[in-house]
């Protein structure tokens, strides 16, 4: 079954689809050994896995390389984040070709100009409902597979007020849009209200530390959201227990003080499918 198809399915079994943030192929990994049905590329984290902020700085290739051991480490859908699809209407129609090439299950494409800013930061711009809307129809024009799931996400709250907002909601999923996602909601008020004013299906964003309030799950699905994603929260993790062992290392020269807080050389291998590997490899052996 195809990877949008699937995600498709997904969406229709009734409570939300939760995705973690994954930004390469160990973490995707990690995310579908834990049980979830679906991976987030965090184009956030992506970029901070290079060393940059989520500011827009990563070209479509360098997103698409690193989106292609994501998919390929899985077998559960990957949800892509396609920024504003890096330019106007043909680079959004361009960016549908390498991420389907790219083997995504489906991927959201925002209204901000570009280059665009994390949605949790402050003094976004967003462009006109028609340009947002024209370059909808743009993608869906030149996407070849009709299960491929598009997400329009918009930046409006922060920038137009919420009325404004779900005016480009509605217009956008009038575009060809399959899910919404309104990015930033900063209450639960708003959370609701976008619910019941959108009767479409939805996309939230839910990490700790944003704008956006902690919602449970279960609620979340009650209210019609068909998509959570979390997007940072993993490589937040990973940040802190590289400081700590860090720490550790330059204290003692060894991390024997945080041994009972790593995978072992063993579990390592197996969450990488070592002993698959050499065992298909023993196949071919002349």
């Amino acid at each position: 079954m195809k990877p949008s198809t699937r995600l498709r399915q997904l969406m229709g079994q009734g409570g939300p689809v939760v995705a973690p943030g994954g930004y390469d192929g160990i973490s995707a990994r990690m995310i579908e050994r834990a049980g979830f049905p679906a991976v987030y590329a965090s184009g956030g984290a992506i970029a901070r896995a290079t060393g940059l902020p989520d500011l827009g700085l990563l070209s479509l290739a360098e997103v698409t390389d690193r989106l292609i051991p994501i998919v390929d480490a899985v077998t559960i859908p990957v949800i892509a984040d396609a920024d504003t699809g890096y330019g106007n209407a043909l680079n959004a129609q361009h960016m549908v070709r390498a991420f389907e090439r790219a083997g995504v299950a489906g991927f959201h494409v925002e209204d901000q100009h570009f280059p665009k800013r994390c949605g949790h930061y402050d003094d976004k711009s967003i462009v006109p409902t028609r340009e947002m809307t024209q370059k909808l129809r743009a993608i869906r024009d030149a996407a070849t597979d009709p299960d491929l799931v598009v997400i329009a996400r918009t930046d409006g709250l922060a920038v137009e007020g919420f009325e404004a907002t779900i005016d480009r909601a509605h217009a956008y999923m009038e575009a060809g849009a399959d899910v919404i996602f309104v990015e930033a909601p900063t209450s639960i008020d708003q959370i609701e209200q976008i619910a019941e004013r959108l009767p479409y299906p939805k996309l939230i964003n839910m990490f700790a530390g944003g704008k956006t309030p902690l919602v449970p799950t279960d609620r979340l699905g009650a209210l019609g959201y068909a998509i959570v994603i979390i997007p940072s929260d993993l490589q937040r993790a990973a940040l802190w227990a590289m400081e700590q062992t860090l720490h550790a290392i330059r204290r003692d020269g060894d991390s024997h003080a945080l041994q009972d807080r790593m995978v072992s050389f063993a579990e390592r291998e197996a969450i990488i499918g070592t002993a698959d590997w050499l065992a298909r490899d023993k196949t071919y052996s002349a």
